[in-house]
């Protein structure tokens, strides 16, 4: 193994430490065994192109980090990639009665009129202005 290899099985391992994830459920997660998960950390095992593409697409590691080392952990993220990310993640781990719930609110903010939607943000804007100055002068 030559130290470009070396230095993806420790970057593979720091991914899966910065998410506290035991090596059993990484490797589930990555539909490797956790035996292969283990030769990776301890460099007996390379990182395959497949493996780090799964790394990438499920943590949202940058794929030139995981191969090269270059440039930051994680790939910049926006509100909306944030919001999608949080929500898959409910979705896949939330109890069936959350489940049920974020459905109904998908359904019904599916149901929402185009021409509301301004309507909807400005009462949104309010209430969180409200609750800021509400907390604000509780803080006296």
């Amino acid at each position: 193994m030559n130290s470009a290899e070396y230095a993806q099985c420790e970057r593979f391992k720091k991914v899966r430490t910065s998410f506290n994830i035991k090596q059993g459920d990484f490797a589930k997660e990555l539909a490797i065994s956790q035996g292969h998960a283990s030769d990776i950390e301890n460099a007996r095992k390379t990182v395959s192109d497949r493996v780090m593409e799964i790394i990438s697409l499920k943590y949202n590691v940058s794929i030139e980090w995981l191969r090269t080392g270059e440039g930051e952990m994680f790939n910049k993220m926006d509100s909306t990639d944030i919001a999608f990310n949080h929500f898959g993640y409910i979705m896949g781990n939330a109890t069936a009665q959350k489940k049920a719930v974020l459905s109904a609110l998908v359904e019904m903010v599916y149901s929402v009129p185009d021409d509301k939607w301004d309507y909807i943000f400005e009462q949104f804007e309010n209430c969180l202005r409200e609750s800021r100055e509400s907390k604000n002068s509780g803080e006296d």
